[in-house]
């Protein structure tokens, strides 16, 4: 079931989100509604906040193209164990401010570990989009959004856009 996404200012998406203590069939179907609404968003990754959620669940696929073959991935309770020096700058957008786009300096790799919709714990590296996308989502667990890592004037132009266009879809 496609869920509907929050858009930004919306003070759900500055919220830190609680730890998940166990994973069970109604945080799986959850996660199974945010991988479809990622899907047909069509987005990379989305978190649980980002669907009205304070829960720590994260969801993304990177494996982008025509001929990709899908690679979704769950993640409960995400954390992020070490960063590489190296840095990579992408530019980040989010379902959460459609149309929005700029560069964002992060680490280039990142060690996360996390729990598998089972409940196992995993670890793994990641690096290049992958490790971008962990990095972007995981701040949505923490109450931080991409436009957070931009100056402060670049982040208010955003804002301004989102507050007019929140204004524009109220009206329609």
């Amino acid at each position: 079931m496609k869920l509907p996404i929050v858009l930004h200012p919306d003070p759900r998406l500055k919220k830190s989100c609680a730890s998940v203590p166990d994973i069970n069939d109604q945080l799986r179907e959850l996660a199974d509604n945010m991988l479809e609404t990622m899907y047909d968003a069509p987005g990379i990754g989305l978190a649980a906040p980002q669907v009205g959620v304070l829960s720590r669940l994260i969801v993304m696929d990177c494996e982008t193209g025509e001929d990709a073959t899908p690679n979704p991935m769950v993640m409960f309770n995400p954390e992020i164990i070490s960063v590489s020096d190296d840095l990579n700058v992408y530019e980040e957008g989010c379902l959460s401010l459609p149309d929005q786009f700029a560069d964002v300096t992060r680490p280039e790799a990142v060690k996360v570990s996390w729990l598998d919709r089972d409940g196992n714990p995993r670890e793994a590296e990641f690096d290049g989009l992958w490790a971008t996308c962990l990095q972007h989502e995981i701040d949505h667990l923490n109450g931080t959004l991409f436009i957070d890592h931009l100056k402060p004037l670049k982040r208010q132009m955003i804002t301004r856009k989102m507050v007019k266009m929140k204004r524009e879809l109220a009206r329609a």
